[in-house]
């Protein structure tokens, strides 16, 4: 983990990492939950992204509370972190003997992965029966699996810009609970997930925006054409130029079911200055996401 990724979990909104945490953050204070707290003493600086209780006077930022809160070192919290807001923080290569240096994603190493998708039997449970996705979709995304040396399951779901060519691959840990959650390959641009489906698009029709894989393949199987955007945390400049450009050149309408946290609110708000006609669509109150709301309507 280099000093540029570290600067990243650091500067994830530290309000927006306590939520993720569970705690309940109203007027920038909540309960501190490492004392017996009946008064919200745990209060957030939004300028200096840090917390502070003034009570049993713990202190410190978006790490510290992840260490604190959840018992973690400085290497698992931080990992949490990055699993939880889709930040990339360390190389990834499914073969190890082929790993060199380079900078730029090798395209060609991956691609014959999802020429003829393979999914394993723990792949196959949490695409079918725990997320419960239409065949269809899954062959549409090219999702395919394979296992490590150690025997561990992963599920590969591949990135492709508009005409198909691959620019990414994430692998998903399938065994639960499990650190690391994603691995990226050297180099993968994992931005805008779904983007072939664009061509797919007729004028006047619509676009959802989801957040994160999962998401878009339930939205999917719903019967709606979706992209996601990996991070609930913050849009990126390139991610908000690749938007402007969708935008500009195709007539179509965006709308969004944001997550029901405050990472979700903040990502439909920043979506909102680039796509001002961006419809909102309410999520039911028992459900955290539209993945789950997509488990309670099937």
């Amino acid at each position: 983990m280099d000093k540029y990724e570290l600067q990243k979990l650091r500067d994830l909104p530290i309000e927006g990492v306590a939520e993720r945490l569970g705690l309940q953050v109203s007027r920038h204070k909540c309960l501190c939950p490492f004392h017996d707290d009946h008064h919200a003493s745990l209060s957030f600086s939004v300028r200096r992204n840090s917390y502070r209780c003034f009570v049993c006077g713990v202190s410190g930022g978006t790490i510290d509370l992840v260490m604190k809160c959840l018992g973690k070192g400085f290497r698992e919290a931080c990992q949490w972190l990055a699993d939880e807001n889709n930040i990339i923080l360390t190389e990834y290569n499914p073969q190890p003997s082929e790993f060199n240096h380079q900078t730029s994603f090798d395209a060609s190493r991956y691609e014959r992965y999802f020429e003829r998708p393979w999914l394993n039997d723990e792949a196959r449970r949490f695409l079918f029966e725990e997320r419960r996705l239409d065949e269809r979709v899954v062959r549409w995304c090219r999702l395919t699996s394979w296992k490590d040396r150690q025997g561990v399951p992963w599920l590969q779901t591949p990135y492709y810009d508009q005409n198909f060519k691959l620019i990414g691959v994430q692998n998903r840990n399938l065994v639960k609970g499990a650190l690391p959650r994603f691995r990226f390959p050297q180099g993968a641009e994992c931005t805008i997930y779904n983007l072939p489906v664009l061509n797919l698009l007729k004028p006047g029709e619509i676009l959802f925006i989801t957040e994160g894989c999962s998401d878009c393949w339930a939205m999917l199987s719903a019967g709606h054409k979706a992209i996601a955007i990996p991070s609930a945390t913050l849009l990126t400049n390139d991610v908000r130029s690749k938007m402007e450009e969708v935008r500009d050149r195709l007539s179509i309408s965006f709308h969004m079911y944001p997550d029901s946290d405050l990472p979700g609110e903040r990502l439909f708000l920043q979506l909102k200055e680039v796509l001002p006609s961006l419809v909102r669509h309410q999520l039911p109150p028992d459900c955290k996401d539209f993945s789950e709301y997509y488990l309670k309507a099937t």
